[in-house]
Order: structure tokens, then C-alpha cells, then sequence
């Protein structure tokens, strides 16, 4: 068959390459380079002569399929899925062994023919070293996705076809297989293609995870994700481990993670794998536990390589009961501390440490922002520990007056200032004895009574104002602060001994937004407000992701004043978006184009709600429902630009209730 025009200007190009002399490759990609000099050089293909499609024998298929008869049982309903979504546009479908022959194939019966000459057909042979450059042999060398399109394909006979492949591995990472995608004809331009190549990387990965999964099915296997949301679905990383925690095998997403921890922390060894309680922050039976650790059988841990949250499920053997291992592994229940978190990685290291502190006397400093739950913890750890029957006493040194923190502090004996009490006061520090004080924003006390509090925790007694004799005490002491206590001591605003004495242990608890478990403690927080009330009253969902998604930078705090506002104001039996304060509404409050959006500060703010007042018959509900707010916004907002409904009085007004 005479040559194309096309194809003379190909081998041309590939001629020169060969012969040392300059060619035109400009537009050429680095990984078609590399190939075409492996062709001339290394394989000593001749470009001149272009070499008829190969196709094997029945019997010498056979032996080909054989090897991989259990991954082609595997991948048969992923590359029925794939074909059913590209044969519409033209496109055949080729799994190839690591050595490039094709052992399965989907294409057009009418077309087989036409396909069977262009190679694209059961039992060809598309290894590089035979066919030269081409999507599946390149694939198969590079062990990376690939498209080869056109006149990239080294072999002249090769550059009416556009092909995408990519490779599917196995759990040592090795090519074991590749899917194509190939069509006889398609656009000059090459870009035409990138819609295939992330199609069929994801099926690709989709087949390789069949197969790793079928392959250890008889193992423990952890499946995990950066979104909870796709764990069960399709979690990206896999790894099959032993009862004991040591690692059998894993997929790419999985042996990625393993190399990451092992860059950060190189082997002693070669051969050496790290168990998963060193992959992830998290004890064996924690891991193990995971299916009763929460409703929808997923945990949150963080991977120790790069501190990224992964959210972890645990894939059982059918029949598998829990070993002693599971049970020896779990950790103790403690209410108290157990109900502060669901499964965020770093709560869940504060919760942990809590839990071995809670019987100890070592003094505990919380840190954290405004509104994390300091003191909710102080109390957790005061009613999970061996002090529980005695009073817990909590002070905010930055609510007291300073002039008045020294006696509310140590108390006073009768007479022992003007003003007093006439039979004197037991200071708070006294009044905690038996039980734990909790000092909040230890970074505010005075420096001078930062002295006094130095001496109670050094020689455990308190000196009242007007005392000669020291009183005995018993207690454990808690601090917290939201400051930066390294630098308050810099500037002298802080004792660093004081300091050292009171950090005994640190707490620090995660801000809101930074909490793979916001869910959980919204819900908690709301249950926690629904309690005692008469009437139910349910969160939407539209709500739910307004809250999910607000920044909170006033935290659990923020959090609790938002939902304690929403069921004050609501009027039905559900909670909606627009039932939120406006700063918690977000984009997904924002209002529709129609009427516009209505902002403090806005010139024609006013004017614009007074014609919308004015279209609905001042109508509150329908104007609230036009803007995508709630009704306690419209009234703000009318007060805000002295906006009164006609047939109001003034005096009885809705606006100033």
C-alpha cells in the first residue's frame, strides 16, 4: 500500500533522528522523545520500514491470558462500565498483560475488520519494542499514564490512531496490566484526548483496587480518605495488615503513604515497613474498634508522615469475630472525656492524654483559643479522675477586678478590711480543697498575686488577708489560657517559674474550624440546647451545611450563642438557613439576583428594602422569603434604616420588641 503524504514526513523526521541529524521536533512532549530515541537506538526499529500489525496465535493468547485470568475476572465489569461510556464516540478498549498483548477487548462488531488491520484488536501486540511508541507500550516502559496521538505513534502505520493507556499495578507497585482507550480517527489537535486520560486513570485505579481487594480478601484491611464522604465509596488507600498491625500489603494511594513516612523517618533496615499504629496516630485496638466507634463505621486518625486527617474504616474477612487482641488493644471507657469529641486526630491526642492524666496530681495547662472548651475540659477531667466527690472550683482571673482577686482568691478573716464581709470570707483557692481549682486565663492574674500563688502550690497551704497562721490544703490545680504564655513571660508580664509549676502537662485543644468532627459537635451542642425544652424542633439540612462550613472564630462559643439564637427566633418546627444569624449564613445565604442583596453600609440599602417592603404589602415572611433571609434580619434591618409599616403605631411597633 503506497505511503501517505503524512506518513513520508514522518519517517523523514524519524530518519533524521536517527542518523544524528537535526529534526524538526518542536511541539514534540519530552515522554514521545524519549521513546522515539528508545525505538532507534536501543530497539533499532527502522523507521523506513513500517511493520505489519501483529496479532498472536489462539494458543500463544491462551498463554498470555492465563497468567492474568483472575485480574480479568476482576476487571470485567469496570471495563464493561468503560466501554458503555466511550463506544458512542468511537472508541475501543484494550487491557493489555505487562508484556503489551492484548487479553481483552471491546470494540464495534461492525467495525472489526477496520479495527482487526489497525491492530486495535484481541491479541495484538503493542510492546514498544515490536510496535514502537505507542500508548500501551510507552505505558508499560514509563509505568505512567499516557496519551499517544497521532503522529507521535513511532511506527508510520501507527499515526492515524489516537490512543490513551494507563497502567494498573500491583501491590509492590510493579505494571501488571494497561487499559486503552484507541479510536481509528479523531481532531488533528492533540488536546481533543485530555478528556480521556483522567477516564481511564480512574478506571485504571478503580480495576487495581478490585483486584487488591479480591486479592486479600481473607485479610484485615484498612480503606481510608481524605473525605469522609468517599471512604466506603471509593476510598483512595488500601492496606491489608495482620492482627498484630503489621503491614501485608497496599495499594498505590497506600504504598504512597508508607514512602512519605519512610522519607520522614528512614529504616534502619532495608525491607523494614512501618506497622499502621506508626502510619496513623492511633492505638491497634482504636484502629481495630473502628466498625463500633461510630455509626457509619469511619474514624478519623492523623497519618503521622505528613499530619493530613484521614478519615479510616476497617474492611473485615466475612466471618471474622473480635480477637482478644481487639479487646486487650481497646481503651477504657470514660464517659466524661469520651463524649467531648467523635474522632478528630487531635482531639483525640488531647482526650488521650487526658485519660492518663485524669488520676494523676500533676497540675494540667490548657491552652487553646477563645471559646474551645477549656473549662469543659478541666471539668471532664476533674469528674473522670479520683477527685471527682470533691468540689471543682472555677475562677476567671480576667473577670475579676484586680482589686478584688487577691481576697476572692485567698479570702479573709473577720475585721481584715473596711468593706469586708463582718465574718469573713473562704477565698476560692480554700473552698476547692478535696477537689480541683481551675484557674481560666492564668495569663491575666496579676504579677503580684502570681507570687502568692507560687508559694500556695509550692508548700500546699493558703495565708487569708488578715491570717497569722497558714491553712492546710488539698487540691489539684488546672490552668488555661488563649495567650501565648513564651511570650507574656518575654515581656515580663508572666513568672516563668510560676509557669513551669503549672505546666505540669498541656492540653491544647483545636480550634473549631480545624475539627474533622464539626458534626458531632454541632449535634451535641444542639441536643445539649434542646434539652428541657417542650416543643422538638429539628436542624435542616441546609442549615447543617451553613454550619459546617462557617469559619467559627469564635469557636464552640460562637457556635452554642448561633444555635441558641435559631431557637429562639424560629417560628415553625425546623431550623432553616435563614434561621441563622447572617454572619453564619455564608455564600449559601446569599441573596437571589432578583431583588439583590441588602448590606449594612449599602447607600441604596434602604431604599431598596422599602420597595421590596413595599411590593410584598409589607408582607415580613414573603420579603424575608424574596432576600433568602430570616425574619428577625428583616426587622433588624428595617430598625436599622427607621423603616415602619403604615398601619403600625409607633409606639407598638414589632421593631422595637
Amino acid at each position: 500500500m503506497p505511503l501517505r503524504n503524512e506518513q513520508r514526513q514522518h519517517i523523514e523526521t524519524l530518519i533524521r533522528l536517527s542518523e544524528g541529524q537535526p529534526a524538526d521536533l518542536v511541539g514534540c512532549r519530552e515522554v514521545i522523545r524519549r521513546s522515539w530515541e528508545r525505538c532507534v537506538g536501543e530497539y533499532r526499529l527502522d523507521p523506513g520500514r513500517p511493520r505489519p500489525v501483529r496479532v498472536l496465535t489462539q494458543q500463544a493468547l491462551k498463554e498470555h491470558r492465563e497468567p492474568v485470568d483472575e485480574l480479568l475476572h476482576v476487571a470485567r465489569a469496570g471495563v464493561d462500565q468503560l466501554f458503555t461510556q466511550i463506544a458512542p464516540l468511537g472508541y475501543v478498549l484494550l487491557l493489555t498483560d505487562r508484556q503489551g498483548i492484548t487479553v481483552d477487548f471491546r470494540g464495534q462488531r461492525e467495525r472489526e475488520p477496520a479495527l482487526r488491520r489497525a491492530g486495535l484488536y484481541l491479541g495484538a501486540d503493542w510492546d514498544e519494542r515490536y510496535a514502537g511508541t505507542c500508548a500501551v507500550g510507552t505505558c508499560v516502559h514509563d509505568a505512567q499514564a499516557i496519551i499517544c496521538h497521532q503522529s507521535e505513534h513511532f511506527d508510520a502505520t501507527h499515526i492515524s490512531l489516537t490512543c490513551t493507556a494507563a497502567p494498573i499495578t500491583d501491590p509492590q507497585g510493579q505494571v501488571i496490566a494497561v487499559l486503552d482507550i484507541s479510536a481509528l480517527q479523531s481532531p488533528r489537535a492533540q488536546e481533543s484526548q485530555n478528556f480521556g486520560l483522567p477516564l481511564v486513570t480512574l478506571y485504571a485505579r478503580m480495576i487495581e483496587d478490585a483486584y487488591f481487594l479480591h486479592r486479600y480478601r481473607h485479610c484485615l484491611m484498612l480503606r481510608f480518605d481524605t473525605a469522609r464522604e468517599f471512604v466506603h465509596l471509593n476510598g483512595r488507600g488500601l492496606i491489608a495488615i495482620e492482627e498484630d498491625g503489621s503491614v501485608i500489603a497496599a495499594n498505590g494511594a497506600g504504598r504512597a503513604l508508607i514512602d512519605a513516612h519512610l522519607r520522614r523517618w528512614p529504616p534502619w533496615s532495608p525491607g523494614w515497613q512501618p506497622s499502621v499504629t506508626q502510619l496513623f496516630d492511633g492505638e491497634l485496638g482504636e484502629l481495630l474498634g473502628i466498625p463500633t466507634a461510630s455509626d457509619d463505621g469511619i474514624r478519623a486518625f492523623r497519618a503521622r508522615a505528613n499530619d493530613t486527617t484521614c478519615f479510616v474504616t476497617l474492611v473485615e474477612p466475612r466471618g471474622r469475630r473480635p480477637t482478644a487482641c481487639d479487646l486487650t488493644h481497646s481503651p477504657t471507657p470514660v464517659p466524661a472525656l469520651d463524649r467531648l469529641a467523635s474522632d478528630d486526630p487531635a482531639m483525640h491526642r488531647v482526650l488521650k492524654l487526658a485519660r492518663r492524666l485524669r488520676n494523676e496530681e500533676v497540675s494540667v495547662l490548657i491552652t487553646g483559643e477563645t471559646g474551645t472548651g477549656k473549662e469543659v475540659l478541666a471539668r471532664a477531667l476533674h469528674d473522670s479522675g479520683t477527685r471527682a466527690k470533691g468540689p471543682f472550683v472555677a475562677v476567671n482571673c480576667a473577670a475579676i477586678p484586680e482589686s478584688l482577686i487577691e481576697s476572692e482568691l485567698f479570702g479573709y478573716l473577720p475585721g481584715a478590711f473596711t468593706g469586708g464581709r463582718s465574718k469573713g470570707m473562704r477565698g476560692l483557692i480554700q473552698q476547692a480543697d478535696g477537689g480541683t481549682l481551675f484557674l481560666d486565663e492564668i495569663g491575666d492574674m496579676p504579677l503580684t498575686l502570681q507570687t502568692r500563688l507560687l508559694r500556695v502550690l509550692a508548700e500546699r497551704e493558703v495565708m487569708p488577708l488578715g491570717a497569722e497562721k497558714a491553712l492546710r490544703i488539698d487540691i489539684r490545680v488546672i490552668t488555661a489560657t488563649h495567650r501565648d504564655m513564651s511570650e507574656l513571660i518575654a515581656q515580663g508580664g508572666f513568672r516563668e517559674d510560676l509557669y513551669y509549676r503549672l505546666n505540669g502537662a498541656q492540653l491544647r485543644l483545636p480550634a473549631l474550624r480545624e475539627r474533622a468532627d464539626k458534626h458531632y459537635v454541632i449535634r451535641s451542642v444542639y441536643q445539649a440546647l434542646l434539652a428541657g425544652r417542650e416543643r422538638e424542633v429539628r436542624l435542616r439540612a441546609d442549615a447543617m451545611s451553613a454550619l459546617l462550613a462557617h469559619a467559627w472564630p469564635g469557636n464552640i462559643r460562637q457556635l452554642k450563642n448561633a444555635l441558641a439564637f435559631a431557637l429562639a427566633t424560629v417560628e415553625g418546627d425546623e431550623i432553616t438557613l435563614h434561621d441563622l444569624p447572617e454572619e453564619c449564613q455564608g455564600h449559601l445565604g446569599a441573596a437571589p439576583q432578583t431583588f439583590g442583596v441588602v448590606k449594612a453600609g449599602e447607600q441604596d440599602g434602604g431604599e431598596a428594602l422599602h420597595e421590596l417592603l413595599r411590593a410584598t404589602g409589607w408582607n415580613v415572611s414573603l420579603a424575608a422569603r424574596r432576600l433568602g433571609v430570616s425574619r428577625p434580619t428583616i426587622y433588624r434591618r428595617m430598625r436599622r434604616h427607621g423603616l415602619v409599616p403604615p398601619n403600625w403605631r409607633e409606639s407598638d411597633s414589632k421593631l422595637e420588641r
